[in-house]
């Protein structure tokens, strides 16, 4: 087998890892190792050729790394609404006592707690965070 199929083929295994895998990092190695293949293709020599390849693959991994889609976001799980589905949603409060208050929330009372900055007058709320079982509302922009 010549060096630009063996390459590719070690290319294609590593993509196919990546699949299994659900990261970028080993797409970028794999970036890396094509590179050598075409490196090969070119006519250059191996150790040229795993140059070019280790070289690509460092700085495609480097550039994912500093891309947003390398970068882990690390959100708190009480203010995100992908974790909770309670955040987003209003609550009607009739009554504020010392900036709390209790509310029927899908069918149970809840502990109600303003948020910072927000004044106690009835109305409407959205819930920006939950801590036990304790809502955090903020009040709506009406």
């Amino acid at each position: 087998m010549v060096d630009w199929m063996s390459w590719f083929l070690t290319a294609g295994l590593v993509v196919i890892l990546e699949l299994l895998s659900g990261t970028f990092y080993l797409l970028m190695v794999a970036i890396g190792i094509a590179s050598g293949g075409v490196a090969a293709l070119a006519g250059a020599t191996p150790p040229l050729q795993s140059a070019i390849a280790a070289i690509v693959g460092v700085l495609a991994t480097l550039l994912l790394r500093r891309s947003r889609y390398g970068k882990v976001s690390r959100t708190d799980a009480a203010r995100d609404p992908n974790v909770n589905l309670d955040i987003g949603q209003t609550v009607a409060v009739e009554f504020w006592h010392e900036g709390t208050a209790r509310v029927m929330y899908r069918g149970a009372m809840w502990d109600v707690e303003l948020a910072p900055g927000n004044a106690a007058v009835a109305g409407t709320f959205t819930i920006c965070e939950i801590r036990g079982s304790r809502l955090i509302v903020t009040a709506n922009a009406d």
